[in-house]
């Protein structure tokens, strides 16, 4: 593993790399995908937590994961930035971590700290870039005074300014903090251009039930409240084309802070942490209208020690996804029914598992849920507990 200063690059040895951007407070992190002449080609090239899938670039919780082999011929670089998600919040007394990682194996790659932060309220913090046929991790630490927005609207995205803006008024072009390692000149300057304030505000709970594709996320937050009640994951399924039943059988798998395993709930185990995760039993068909399993999560009897829950079905009969049709879970609230978010899986694959969604604390103490549909091969949870902690 590598400590990168600012300027200082590293090789990837991994097709798929994950940028995760980490601090105190919880950050809004996004991918740009940059061609020659140092712009987005269109809109469609931003990618966040409202676009979260571009070519060869995805967006999940706090990380942007580039697969390099999918990523277009005309994009030079990929631009991962971050800027704190509250209203006018800078960077100052924040130490935002940026590691580099294997996307599939989870391997540490490098990691990088931007030094000397202050009033910066966006960063560019890392770009992943094509030299000589090959893709490496530049370091940058690059401050903007004016947010995501500055950073969007220098690389050439469409920013539409709120009607009633608090900052209405144009600001010079954004103030770079410059490097302090090694001189890198083949960084192109920024731009000028006048910045465009965004509203950044994540999906929440407050207009009612929320549908969400997949890689999206939700914070599970209503009235500006966290929603620390009980939850109920509902699974559902039914064989496609009627043509004979399917055991599946969905699990929850509960992990710590570092990707560590804590436990699993699922048909053999129908309740763990003390009673805080129930699983409601097995369902060896599918058959019938509604939740075929479910599982209920009490967010606020949970041990602090966990921080994210992966939702899995796995087809302990061996059948392949593409023989299940009407995949779905849906988070209620357990206490009125009431429900919150749903996500259909509209396509399977010829796959034994699948990562339906997954649940992640944030630093503030709420949670967000994010839809995966990942397919894996696997007919039992105990050969999910791997590829789930490298998804989160």
């Amino acid at each position: 593993m590598t400590a990168m200063t600012p300027g200082s690059n590293v090789p990837l040895s991994a097709p798929r790399v994950a940028v995760d951007v980490s601090a105190p407070v919880r950050l809004d992190v996004s991918g740009l995908l940059i061609a020659a002449d140092g712009k987005v080609r269109s809109d469609d090239d931003f990618v966040f937590y409202n676009q979260p899938s571009g070519p060869g670039v995805t967006y999940q919780s706090d990380s942007i994961i580039v697969d390099t082999v999918s990523v277009p011929a005309g994009i030079e670089k990929v631009v991962i930035t971050a800027s704190p998600d509250a209203a006018g919040a800078t960077f100052a007394g924040i130490e935002p971590t940026a590691t580099i990682r294997d996307a599939d194996s989870g391997t540490v790659i490098a990691t990088f700290t931007p030094p000397q932060l202050g009033p910066e309220t966006a960063l560019v913090v890392v770009e992943v870039y094509r030299r000589g046929g090959a893709w490496k991790a530049r370091a940058v630490g690059q401050g903007y005074a004016n947010g995501l927005a500055g950073i969007a609207t220098d690389f050439g995205v469409s920013v539409d300014e709120p009607a009633a803006a608090p900052q209405a008024a144009p600001q010079a072009a954004p103030q770079a903090a410059p490097p302090t390692g090694p001189a890198v000149t083949d960084i192109p300057p920024p731009p000028t251009a006048a910045p465009a304030p965004a509203s950044n505000g994540k999906i929440n709970l407050d207009k009612g039930r929320v549908n969400l594709k997949k890689n999206q996320t939700v914070s599970l937050v209503k009235g500006g409240k966290p929603l620390l009640s009980s939850v109920r994951m509902g699974l559902g399924w039914e064989p496609a084309f009627r043509s004979k039943d399917i055991d599946l059988d969905a699990s929850v798998i509960a992990y710590g802070a570092d990707r560590n395993h804590i436990a699993s709930c699922y048909f053999g185990k129908l309740t763990i942490l003390n009673g805080a995760i129930q699983h409601s039993g097995d369902n060896l068909t599918g058959e019938g209208a509604g939740d075929d399993e479910a599982i209920t999560v009490h967010l606020g009897g949970l041990p602090p020690e966990v921080t994210g829950l992966v939702f899995t079905v796995n087809s302990f009969s061996g059948q392949k996804f593409n023989q299940v049709a009407k995949a779905y879970c849906r988070l209620l609230d357990a206490t009125s029914g009431e429900e919150l978010v749903r996500f259909d899986l509209t396509q399977g694959e010829p796959r034994t598992g699948v990562m339906m969604a997954k649940l992640i604390k944030q630093f503030s103490g709420e949670w967000e849920m994010t839809a995966m549909g990942e397919f894996v091969d696997s007919r039992t949870v105990k050969g999910m507990v791997k590829p789930a902690a490298q998804a989160l």
